[in-house]
């Protein structure tokens, strides 16, 4: 799904989150409220397991959870750690 949506050019957001991350479980209503919002209904949304999927965090080079990634298309076009 994720390369279905790059080679569409669409805006991808990937949440790599824990669910024992407290920053996680604060970002997570921020994230729906935005995914929710009609400016956003575009946007392809990933949630990623830090706990689990190891083999995607090492694809995408994430190191801790609560690290957002956005894409536009095939260009990674911003990474946020921990905010």
């Amino acid at each position: 799904a994720f390369n279905a949506a790059q080679a569409a050019g669409k805006p991808i957001l990937i949440d790599v989150s824990a669910p024992w991350c407290p920053t996680c479980k604060a970002q997570a209503p921020i994230l729906s409220k935005l995914m929710s919002d009609p400016r956003f209904k575009n946007v392809v949304a990933f949630n990623v397991d830090f706990d689990s999927q190891k083999d995607v965090l090492k694809s995408f080079n994430v190191q801790r959870q609560s690290t957002l990634i956005v894409y536009k298309g095939k260009q990674e076009a911003g990474r946020s750690v921990g905010d």
